[in-house]
């Protein structure tokens, strides 16, 4: 059973294929310069239509995380971390996400993180791994 993919919308496009470019785009309103996810067509601080995708760093932290032990699906194998990261760009700013590159017990609150993408069919996931993992992996050119 492969990973359930996201449906894109004109809304949400930006967000799941942004990763084609190495990018990690979060909904941004031009009216109050709010940074939210998800993406909306609507600004959620001051109610503002005019809102699109701006790229940010894809660094943060680890505001939380489990160990997921149970084998929900078999191209998931277990365990594997499932993670909310604040984004460094705004407090708050936060998502659901997986933690690769480390084994579980390496995960922890706090641990700076960066932004890493798998792509399947035309979406790009955001995944996180620990900062020195993808600054080795960057010096060597993967």
């Amino acid at each position: 059973m492969p990973r359930k993919l996201p449906l894109l919308t004109p809304d949400t496009a930006p967000f799941w294929q942004g990763g084609a470019n190495g990018v990690l785009n979060i909904c941004h309103c031009k009216d109050c310069q709010h940074l939210f996810h998800p993406p909306a067509p609507v600004c959620p601080r001051c109610l503002s239509a005019a809102v699109g995708p701006r790229a940010v760093s894809g660094r943060g932290t680890v505001a939380s995380f489990t160990i997921n032990h149970q084998p929900w699906a078999p191209d998931l194998p277990v365990p594997y971390v499932v993670a909310i990261v604040e984004l460094d760009e705004r407090p708050g700013l936060r998502f659901v996400t997986n933690i690769v590159g480390s084994t579980p017990h390496e995960v922890h609150i706090g641990m700076r993180v960066q932004v890493k993408f798998e792509q399947i069919e035309d979406v790009w996931l955001p995944l996180f791994e620990a900062e020195q993992t993808a600054q080795r992996d960057n010096e060597a050119g993967n």
